[in-house]
């Protein structure tokens, strides 16, 4: 008996189409070299002329892609690069998007490949959702998968067009490392379909499904492996960066605080999903976002100062209360002197030690942001 061949339906844009975006001459370019499509928006272009011609209606859509792309323009985001950061990149001719995951040495960064074409999501791409909004929409599919390897130089021409909490960092961080074990998912191959499902026994992500033999979406996948790569290629081709004008000093080793969150979330770039995903939920709950609006958005905690030998440490326990800041708490341990030594736990508590366990400890107390301080 003769074996047929898996019959898969049909996604958009065609494959063709996506295929030809990538091969187009670059020459063909605007003579500043910034194009004003990615490989998705000349694909989608060209299929709605197509669809225009035959009388498809495309008010609805174009509508509200300009109303997102407003709302990405009224946000005027910064243009530093930081974890979670969306930015397009201009590479031979192509508007790319990456989604940064963390600084790696100097100006370059790790980060996700970025497109556009929901139909061609498999399991280890995640759809940005309205939650995330404002973002570009031709950058709302971040591709797990795709890892890529840049530097923040001015030939890219990189533009900030998006930025999500730590929260969905931390989940497309744990569907990456699902990616990287090639995690086996209990879901049917279907291209073309999204769903909702669980990464890490906590997060909820929007996704496509696995891919099965003989996949149309393996082909899509290989044309934007191939341009994470050449971008990494790119990156090992150019001569570093000049050294800046004002160095700024190397940064202490880290310890307390900082140290566990760069653990938790993955910073040292090995998840650990379930003991991230708790400490994740409790530092969200009782000191806010790990990433201030403010123009310091790293925080870091640091060793306190040498102890005088006739002071004795003690440890303290501290609860901060509902939405206080990291930026705020950072402040007033840094006013008493405390070093974090342990936390949080599953009631939100924080282990702290003072060099001087009276004063500190009275003004701990007396502080409008700590809910208690007690002894352990």
């Amino acid at each position: 008996m003769t074996a047929h061949p898996p019959s898969f339906p049909e996604l958009w844009p065609p494959l063709a189409l996506i295929r030809g975006a990538f091969e187009r001459d670059v020459a063909a370019e605007p003579a500043d070299g910034v194009p004003m499509r990615t490989p998705g928006q000349a694909a989608a272009e060209t299929a709605a002329q197509a669809s225009s011609q035959e009388g498809g209606d495309l008010l609805l859509p174009l509508t509200d892609l300009a109303r997102r792309r407003e709302a990405v323009a009224r946000h005027a985001f910064s243009a530093r690069w930081a974890p979670g950061r969306l930015v397009s990149v201009v590479h031979e001719g192509r508007l790319l998007g990456v989604l940064l995951d963390r600084c790696v040495q100097s100006e370059i960064w790790h980060g996700w490949m970025a497109a556009s074409e929901a139909d061609w999501a498999g399991a280890f791409d995640v759809l940005l959702e309205p939650g995330d909004e404002p973002f570009e929409p031709s950058f709302g599919l971040v591709q797990a998968w795709n890892v890529v390897t840049l530097r923040n130089t001015p030939q890219l021409c990189a533009r900030v067009m998006g930025e999500i909490s730590a929260t969905r960092l931390a989940a497309i961080r744990a569907v990456a490392d699902e990616s990287t074990a090639q995690t086996p998912l209990a879901i049917d191959p279907e291209p073309g379909r999204i769903a909702l499902r669980t990464v890490g026994g906590v997060f909820s992500v929007l996704s496509g499904t696995p891919l099965a033999d003989a996949d149309p979406r393996a082909e899509y996948q290989s044309l934007y492996r191939e341009a994470a790569l050449q971008l990494g290629a790119a990156l090992r081709a150019a001569p570093p960066p000049a050294a800046r004008s004002q160095q700024v000093a190397a940064p202490q080793a880290e310890s307390g605080w900082s140290a566990r969150i760069k653990r938790w979330l993955g910073g040292d770039g090995l998840l650990r999903p379930a003991f991230a995903v708790l400490a994740l939920v409790v530092v969200l709950q009782n000191v806010g976002t790990l990433w201030s609006t403010g123009e310091d958005e790293e925080v870091r905690f640091r060793s306190a100062p040498a102890q005088p030998a006739a002071t004795v440490p003690a440890d303290l326990v501290v609860r901060w209360k509902d939405g206080v800041g990291m930026a705020a708490s950072e402040k007033l341990l840094r006013s008493v002197s405390a070093e974090v030594v342990g936390g949080p736990d599953a009631q939100g508590n924080w282990r702290i030690r003072l060099p001087d366990a009276g004063a500190g400890r009275d003004k701990l107390a007396a502080s409008p942001l700590v809910d208690s301080v007690t002894v352990p």
